[in-house]
C-alpha cells in the first residue's frame, strides 16, 4: 500500500491511520487536518441496515454488493491479547483488529457499489466465519441502489 502524502510503500494497512495516510504522516497533520482525514467518503452517509432511506425513493436496484476480508491474527497480536486477558476487560488488540476488519469489508462493499453506479446501499449486513483456527472471513453485504430525494 502507498501513502497518499509521502508516497512510501508499506506491506499492509497496519501502517495506515486512515485509508490513504500512513501513521507517520497522520501524526504530522494539524488537529483540523486529522479530523478531515478521518471523515468517511460521502457515500457512507447513504447506507442503512433498513431497506429504505427516509426522504429518498429508490429509482434503480443493482442487486447485491459485497466486501470480503479474510484476516488472521499475528503471533504478536495473539500474545499481546493473551497478556491483556490477565487483567480482564476489553481486549483492545482484538477489538481494534475486528473493527479494522469490519471497516475494510464495509469499504470494499462501498467501492463495489460505486463501481456499479450506485449512490446508496440498503440492507447492509455483516457476517463472519472462522475458516480455520485464527483465520476469519468477514463479509459485509447489502443492496446497491440509486436513490433520489422524494418530492412532496
Amino acid at each position: 500500500m502507498k501513502c497518499a502524502r509521502c508516497g512510501n510503500e508499506y506491506p499492509s494497512e497496519y501502517y495506515f491511520k486512515t485509508k490513504t495516510i500512513c501513521r507517520e504522516c497522520f501524526d504530522k497533520l494539524t488537529p483540523a487536518e486529522q479530523e478531515r482525514a478521518k471523515q468517511p467518503p460521502p457515500m457512507h452517509r447513504m447506507t442503512t441496515t433498513a431497506f429504505t432511506l427516509d426522504g429518498y425513493r429508490i429509482v434503480k436496484n443493482f442487486g447485491v454488493v459485497r466486501g470480503i476480508i479474510v484476516r488472521s491474527r499475528s503471533i504478536f497480536g495473539t500474545v499481546g491479547a493473551a497478556l491483556q486477558t490477565l487483567v480482564g476487560g476489553n481486549i483492545t488488540l482484538f477489538s481494534e483488529l475486528c473493527e479494522q476488519t469490519r471497516a475494510d469489508a464495509f469499504e470494499m462493499m462501498i467501492n463495489h457499489a460505486q463501481e456499479m453506479g450506485a449512490n446508496a446501499v440498503i440492507g447492509v449486513r455483516y457476517d463472519a466465519t472462522e475458516i480455520m483456527d485464527g483465520v476469519t472471513e468477514v463479509l459485509c453485504y447489502g443492496t446497491a441502489v440509486i436513490v433520489e430525494p422524494e418530492t412532496h
